[in-house]
Formats: C-alpha cells, structure tokens, sequence
C-alpha cells in the first residue's frame, strides 16, 4: 500500500511536538501560527514584519471578514519546521502594543497549492 504525502485540501492540525515526527512519516508537511486576537489595525506587513526575525515567511492567510471584530486572525506558513518552532518558543508575543495567542500547526502538502 502506498503512502499518500499530499492532500487535495489544506488541513491545519495542532499536536504536540511529539506527535509531529508521527504525522511527518506518513505526510510531507508545512509548518506555521495561527495568530488570534490581533489588533484589528495593524495591517499584514506589520505582523509579517515582527515574524521575519524567526524565518522566512512562504504563506500569510488572513480571516479579513473577521477583522471587523476584535479577534481576527492570520495564518502565517513558514519555510521550516526549525522556523516554526523557533517563533512558536520565543513567547509570549505582543504585536501592536496587544498581547497575541500563537498557536503552532502542521499542514500536509496540498497538491496544485495556489497559496
């Protein structure tokens, strides 16, 4: 039987740090944040500019129907999984003045990616 490494859909998953060697033997994978209650006026290339220090940024996804409220988020992929994890560990993050929660996540490749 072989071993699927790409999804047709993109899937965030958070799991403990031991459980991604796991997931990473059946799926080639990306690493990134999930980034919540942002401050509704910073704009993406603030954020992104504050996630530079920690890697390079391949992907930023951003919930803009929910910047309206005060808990919009982004999605922020980065080039490894070393990169993810350092800005994961180098909190607690404050960006604009606000206290932010991270979240680390894992993907599986997704085919045709247009991201």
């Amino acid at each position: 039987m072989e071993v699927q490494k790409e999804t047709k859909k993109r899937v965030y998953i958070s799991l403990p740090k031991k459980y991604i060697d796991e997931l990473a033997k059946a799926y080639e994978l990306d690493h990134g944040l999930v980034i919540t209650d942002l401050n509704p006026y910073l704009n993406e290339g603030y954020i992104e500019a504050y996630f530079r220090e920690w890697g390079s940024i391949i992907s930023c996804k951003d919930d803009s129907l929910n910047k309206l409220h005060l808990n919009w988020m982004q999605v922020k992929r980065f080039s490894s999984e070393d990169e993810a994890d350092r800005a994961d560990w180098a909190g607690p993050h404050f960006i604009g003045g606000t206290e932010v929660k991270v979240k680390r996540f894992v993907s599986p490749l997704v085919k045709d990616d247009q991201e």
